[in-house]
């Protein structure tokens, strides 16, 4: 039998992974069109990572987990 802690914790990690993604891709994509070079595009997409709200992704998990 699965266990559903199992289940959570893979959906936290892909909850977790494609908010990384989609911050690293917005921050890089607009600091191309502020005329970042690539180390500082890289460097603010690094940071946009660094910001983001990790209560905010648990309580989005926590409301579609029917056992929470």
């Amino acid at each position: 039998m699965n266990d559903p802690s199992d289940d959570r914790d893979h959906r936290l990690a892909a909850s977790v992974r494609d908010a990384c993604i989609q911050a690293a891709l917005e921050a890089y994509e607009n600091a191309g069109i502020s005329g970042l070079c690539h180390e500082g595009r890289w460097e603010l997409a690094v940071g946009e990572m660094r910001q983001i709200d990790l209560g905010r992704l648990l309580g989005e998990l926590d409301k579609g987990d029917p056992e929470s």
